[in-house]
C-alpha cells in the first residue's frame, strides 16, 4: 500500500491562512476557503502566537509543489481504489464461473 504524501504549504499560503483568522474570521470558514483540514489550520495558529509559524528549519516550498501535492495524494487514493476493484472484480468472476 502506498503512503498519502504529506501535504506542503509555502509560508505565505499559511500566513495568509493565519490572517484570515486573526482578522475575525471562523476556523472553519478560513479552512473551507482553501481546502485545508481546519486541525491544520488551528495549528498555525498556535504557531504564529508562539512565533514559530515560519521558524528556522522550515522547508522552503515552490509554488508548484504546493499545486502538486494535492495531486499526488490523489493519484494514490485513485491507484488503491482501483486496486480495490481489481480484487472485487476477480472475486465476483470467481463465483460466475
Amino acid at each position: 500500500m502506498q503512503k498519502i504524501p504529506k501535504q506542503e504549504y509555502t509560508a505565505e499560503f499559511k500566513e495568509r491562512a493565519v490572517k484570515h483568522v486573526k482578522e475575525g474570521k471562523s476556523i472553519g470558514l478560513a479552512a473551507k476557503e482553501p481546502g485545508l483540514v481546519e486541525q491544520t489550520l488551528r495549528n498555525w495558529v498556535k504557531l504564529s502566537a508562539a512565533g514559530k509559524l515560519a521558524g528556522a528549519g522550515i522547508k522552503v516550498v515552490t509554488p508548484e509543489q504546493m499545486d502538486l501535492s494535492p495531486l499526488r495524494a490523489e493519484n494514490v487514493r485513485l491507484k488503491r481504489e482501483c486496486e480495490i476493484l481489481k480484487k472485487a472484480t476477480a472475486y465476483f468472476a470467481r463465483d460466475v464461473v
